[in-house]
């Protein structure tokens, strides 16, 4: 057991310093390097961050050097969603049946999904040709392709025929009235198709940028409200009056930390 521990601290300390001495390092790049599964390096670098010695990015971590000169607005929003995603495998359960809708961020949580046996339907092509634990299945829905999502009829009665445990959704906007915005018109019809068929819980996942004053942008078309139960999951830099004005709502809201 001492000499495991060992073997991990060794490991640690030579993670931090490659990702010192390259500014950034991927994934991919540690895993190879040290012969370990992509899960291991995610491990080792929550641990690292956890210490404050490197901080995480979409992909990788960065040393703490880099990671304070300004990043663009675009880095920022990375970070945030990939924490986001991090933080909703913790609501994956062993066993678990799971509808995906076209959302990345929801798509990218089943990395962190570990040794958790589940089968996920979904229509986000952003799925094909990506690696996710052993034990994740996914299985696509079919139809007509618009912007890596699969819609249409033939989408919609596949879904009807499924069932999951559990519901995880993206979207374009959330408005402190309460509703969601979608900009694929279908993918208001998909969403509601997958929550009917839903046994125990929906999840949307949207960073703080989609956390919105719907006088802000008017009557939108694409907009709607569930009337099932529904968790919010964003990061805490969410507007305040907004989160409280959902929570008004019957919505609950996490606020996930992000430094």
């Amino acid at each position: 057991m001492k000499n495991n521990r060992k073997a991990v601290e060794e490991r640690h300390l030579k993670i931090l310093n490659m990702i010192r001495e390259r500014g950034e390092v991927k994934v991919e790049e540690l895993a190879k390097a040290f012969q370990i599964s992509p899960m291991t390096v995610r491990r080792d670098m929550q641990y690292l961050e956890e210490e404050k010695l490197i901080s995480r990015i979409h992909g990788g971590a960065v040393s703490l050097e880099k990671a304070n000169m300004l990043l663009s607005q675009d880095e920022k929003i990375a970070i945030c969603r990939e924490r986001i995603s991090e933080y909703a495998a913790r609501f994956i359960d062993d066993g678990d049946t799971l509808f995906i809708n076209g959302s990345r961020t929801a798509l990218n949580m089943l990395k962190y999904a570990g040794d958790k046996k589940v089968l996920v339907y979904t229509n986000n092509c952003w799925g094909i040709g990506e690696k996710y634990p052993d034990e994740v299945t996914i299985r696509f829905t079919g139809g007509e392709v618009r912007s890596n999502v699969m819609v249409g009829e033939y989408v919609m009665r596949n879904l009807l025929s499924m069932t999951a445990d559990k519901t995880f959704l993206g979207c374009a906007a959330v408005y402190d009235d309460g509703e969601f915005r979608y900009d694929i018109p279908t993918e208001i019809g998909i969403n509601e198709a997958m929550i009917s068929r839903t046994t125990k819980a929906l999840y949307v996942l949207a960073d703080h940028t989609k956390i919105r004053r719907r006088e802000e942008q008017g009557n939108i078309y694409g907009s709607c409200a569930y009337e099932q139960p529904c968790t919010l999951i964003t990061d805490d830099h969410a507007s305040p009056a907004v989160v409280e004005q959902l929570r008004r709502y019957g919505i609950h809201v996490i606020l996930v930390p992000t430094k």
